[in-house]
């Protein structure tokens, strides 16, 4: 065997048990050294992740100040905030150092991280980027919460052109105006009916503008400035408004049954009461006049058209309705008191007060002329000469009286139909008195009707009148 060198050392096994000691002191060194590195990796993570919500939130920051500014944003803010952002984040990732060559391990953690963390950022910077490329939200309409100075109150002419469609374009002053509230564009809008039947619009402002939305079709009042921007529209700056619900239900109350107030009627109205087919259903206090007959036991004023089918007459009631009045048969009275026209012929009357009046003079004097004359219900033909008379007497019954059709009696000439009681209790006669003007023959029928209805007829009969020059 080869003998050693001199002066090398042998290796022995203490030797050998020796470097023990020293490799387990390097394995120790090399473990506390990993732990180093993994904390600062950690740190490192940890810094880049802040770094990187830092950069979100300040994206996020500057695409909300782009919005309300948007001719700025559109034009420099996603090419700015991009490139901000990028240069941002690798000073970020670069900011962790790697640990010592020494320790591999810690190299290999860094390294590692680092990527991750420029892809985390760069996500987070692309969709800060991306934000202001969507489509702008829609900002609140401004709304006016400031009410101008009083002005002037509007005329009435000033007032009927802002009511008309198509006329008023500039008027402007305080005024009131009533319609109905709509909201176009989640803003309130008053409509309302002009003078023509078409309707304007009126945009409402002032501090209640957002108050108003909420009484969508009711029915408001405001008042204010008023300005009437063109000829269909305008606006009001509204100081007071009041609204009311559409159709509200109104409790009736229970009526309560009260009698009628009287009412004393209109000159008008009384005319009507005295016409013919007119005025049925009026009632009130007046003073009619008319002649006073008797129809059976009860007192009737016949106050207009007296003797043909359109008469009108009223049965006499009250106090003064007594045997004392049938010395006034066939004389005029003014008759005060409640008057009750049932139908267009008549009514009742409820005299309060009566005054007997002297008789009009009659229209045509019976003096020097031949008088042609019939008595009671016979059919005849007569001869009568131009202008002169022709006398009809019929009897009377209870509850019915004699008339003629009032062409007929047109035509003919009838002067007078005079009712004559009879001497004693029982029905009195009626006369037609006769003054033909136009020569020619006609036939005059008479119907028997019943007293303030002329429709129902009991009976009739019919004369031939011939007219001779």
């Amino acid at each position: 065997m080869a003998k050693p060198k001199s002066g090398a050392k042998k290796t022995t096994p203490a030797g050998k048990a020796g470097a023990k000691p020293a490799a387990k002191k390097d394995s120790a060194a090399r473990l506390d050294l990993i732990k180093n590195a993994s904390k600062r990796a950690a740190k490192a993570a940890t810094k880049l992740a802040k770094a990187a919500s830092d950069v979100t939130k300040g994206a996020k920051s500057a695409a909300k100040k782009a919005v309300q500014e948007k001719a700025t944003a559109k034009k420099a803010a996603p090419a700015g905030k991009t490139a901000s952002a990028a240069k941002a984040a690798p000073p970020a990732a670069k900011a962790p150092k790697a640990p010592p060559a020494k320790a591999p391990p810690a190299k290999a953690s860094p390294a590692k991280a680092s990527p991750a963390a420029k892809s985390a950022a760069g996500a987070k910077t692309g969709k800060a980027s991306a934000v202001p490329a969507a489509p702008p939200v829609e900002s609140p309409r401004p709304r006016a919460t400031k009410l101008p100075p009083p002005g002037e109150p509007l005329t009435k002419r000033e007032m009927e052109q802002l009511l008309t469609a198509g006329e008023g374009r500039g008027v402007t002053g305080e005024g009131s105006l009533k319609g109905r509230l709509v909201v176009t564009n989640d803003m309130p809008h008053l409509v309302v009916v002009g003078r023509d039947k078409r309707e304007l619009t009126f945009l409402l402002q002032g501090p209640d503008q957002e108050v108003l939305p909420a009484y969508l079709d009711h029915k408001v009042s405001v008042s204010g400035l008023i300005r009437k921007t063109t000829n269909h529209a305008g606006v009001v700056d509204v100081r007071k408004y009041s609204a009311k619900k559409p159709d509200a239900e109104v409790v009736e109350a229970t009526p309560v049954e009260t009698e009628a107030r009287l009412r004393y009627l209109s000159p008008g109205e009384v005319s009507m009461v005295t016409a013919a087919g007119m005025g049925a259903g009026i009632k009130g206090f007046a003073g009619v006049r008319g002649n006073l007959e008797m129809t059976g036991e009860e007192f009737v004023l016949v106050v207009s058209n007296g003797g043909t089918r359109q008469q009108v007459s009223f049965i006499i009631e009250g106090k003064f309705a007594t045997k004392a009045l049938r010395k006034h048969v066939g004389h005029t009275l003014q008759v005060q008191g409640v008057v009750d026209k049932t139908s267009g012929w008549g009514g009742r009357i409820h005299a309060e007060n009566v005054e007997p009046r002297p008789s009009e003079a009659r229209a045509v004097s019976r003096d020097e002329m031949e008088l042609v004359h019939i008595e009671g219900e016979v059919p005849a033909s007569v001869d009568v000469r131009l202008n002169h008379g022709l006398t009809v007497r019929l009897p009377e019954h209870p509850g019915f009286t004699w008339a003629i059709e009032p062409t007929v009696a047109k035509r003919v000439g009838l002067r007078e139909a005079n009712f004559e009681p009879a001497p004693e209790d029982g029905a009195g006669t009626r006369e037609f008195f006769f003054t033909p003007r136009n020569p020619g023959t006609f036939e005059v029928e008479f119907f028997l009707a019943k007293a303030l209805s002329p429709g129902l007829v009991d009976r009739s009969f019919k004369i031939n009148v011939t007219v001779k020059p």
